[in-house]
């Protein structure tokens, strides 16, 4: 957008307090954006600014969020190799390494892919985001792999994050977790939010939200929490473990990591949320073994269908050649088609 004093208008969607109608009904806004522009008197109804936060108004309402230009961000272009899958005036999808954290942050000023791109991207990425998350529209882990969209065009950060609120984003992981499961099995039949859908699908459902007594952990939470929905379904049983795949209808922070272990089939080498075996290669993997294989979405500009796969990184494979190693013959070979 062309206006420094960039304005879009936002139709009400939901009859309950205004930062919370405007966080769902513009899903590229953080709540914590939402409450600042409130108070900065940058939302208005016509004529009149809106700076109550907890201010009802009917569904349809349509209001006025004038966006200042994005803050000047601390993080500094650097020169970081990038395995770019695609990339277009409106946006990059690249393939992230193990390791690479994706914005700054206290434990990681630099080196993260924010200052990779800022490098790659000479300044071009979306900035309706704010402050420190130029053009970040989604994020993996540090130590999970795979597929990531960045926006570059503020028409593509709008419309990728209306996407990912809609749930039409394809998002298949492939992980490895501790044990096998199955329908059988008396601990899955018998917890609260779990259920089996044809075609052997594991389906998890439970809000996560912050641990009440680890702010640094996320947590399956009862009456708190966002909702989240995950799917999974094994692919082959291998040694003590499975290779599984799974889908996201929500995306919430550690998502597949909270939900496995939840069902009690934490991901190999997550120390947070799992457990560390010393046994075999299952207990001494060095992270957790999730990998964001595939990533498909409608272009937001050209409404072109987009559809991309990364191949497992090394040390994935590596695990599961040892697992079938282990597994002695007893597992099926190979893995069962998607």
């Amino acid at each position: 957008m062309d206006d420094p004093l960039r304005q879009i208008r936002v139709t009400l969607e939901r009859d309950e307090r205004l930062d919370k109608a405007l966080a769902a009904a513009a899903p590229d806004l953080s709540r914590s954006r939402i409450q600042a522009l409130i108070a900065e008197g940058a939302v208005a109804l016509g004529e009149r600014i809106l700076d109550d936060p907890r201010l009802r108004l009917a569904p349809g309402t349509e209001v006025t969020v004038t966006l200042p230009e994005p803050a000047p961000i601390s993080a500094a272009p650097e020169a970081i190799d990038l395995e770019i899958v695609y990339e277009d005036p409106h946006l990059v999808v690249l393939d992230k390494p193990v390791g690479l954290v994706v914005h700054p942050a206290p434990g990681a000023p630099s080196g993260t892919l924010v200052n990779a791109l800022l490098h790659h991207c000479g300044g071009t990425l979306s900035g309706i985001g704010g402050r420190l998350r130029p053009g970040i529209v989604h994020r993996i882990d540090k130590d999970t792999s795979g597929l990531l969209v960045v926006a570059k065009s503020d028409a593509a950060h709008r419309g990728l994050a209306e996407q990912f609120a809609d749930h039409s984003i394809e998002r298949r992981y492939l992980a490895v977790v501790h044990g096998h499961p199955d329908p059988a099995e008396p601990r899955l039949r018998h917890l609260a939010g779990v259920s089996w859908e044809p075609g052997g699908v594991l389906r998890i459902e439970g809000n996560i939200g912050r641990h009440p007594g680890d702010r640094k952990r996320m947590t399956v939470l009862i009456a708190d929490g966002k909702p989240a929905v995950t799917r999974a379904r094994v692919l082959e049983r291998l040694a003590r473990a499975a290779l599984v795949e799974c889908r996201l209808e929500t995306g919430r922070t550690h998502q597949i990591r909270v939900h496995m272990a939840f069902a009690g089939h934490p991901l190999a080498g997550d120390t947070v949320y799992g457990r560390r075996r010393s046994e075999g290669a299952l207990g001494t993997f060095p992270r957790q073994a999730l990998h964001a294989e595939t990533l498909g979405f409608i272009h937001p500009v050209s409404g072109e269908a987009l559809r991309f796969t990364s191949p497992l990184p090394a040390d994935l494979e590596q695990l599961l050649a040892a697992l079938r190693t282990e597994s002695d013959g007893v597992t099926q070979p190979g893995r069962t088609p998607a």
